[in-house]
């Protein structure tokens, strides 16, 4: 059977987040959003992430909001085709109003870096050599 994965993420105004995603080149699907929530495709059918206002995340849940700007919540990671796509992602990130809460990390065969977008959500952005996989998985 074929999954998805669909999360949820509490935000103070979808329109921003909208807009902040959208410069990193992220799209949605109009037909799963609205003024309190928009459906953000990270993989075409596998990965998606709700972007939902924060009073109706909390009407889901029946508890208080995580404010992830004080706490740490989740980190999402999502890898990346080449070191140049994890560069080019965090450097969007920034300019669109986001932050990077460590530097680049190179361990020869693996490059990762994240972002923490406009409400602190952190996401984590790896690349790995395919070649590097070939030689560990021979090992």
């Amino acid at each position: 059977m074929s999954k998805q994965v669909i999360f949820n993420l509490a935000v103070k105004d979808v329109e921003k987040s909208k807009a902040f995603f959208s410069s990193l080149g992220f799209t949605f699907n109009p037909q799963f959003s609205n003024e309190r929530a928009a459906m953000m495709i990270i993989e075409e059918g596998s990965i998606q992430a709700m972007l939902t206002s924060e009073d109706f995340f909390q009407s889901l849940t029946g508890k208080p909001v995580a404010q992830a700007k004080e706490a740490n919540e989740i980190v999402i990671c999502l890898t990346c085709d080449s070191r140049e796509e994890v560069a080019s992602l965090v450097e969007k990130a920034v300019a669109a109003g986001g932050r990077t809460p460590h530097p680049l990390e190179d361990e020869g065969f693996m490059v990762s870096q994240g972002f923490e977008d406009l409400d602190g959500h952190l996401w984590n952005l790896v690349w790995m050599n395919p070649a590097s996989r070939t030689t560990q998985a021979s090992q």
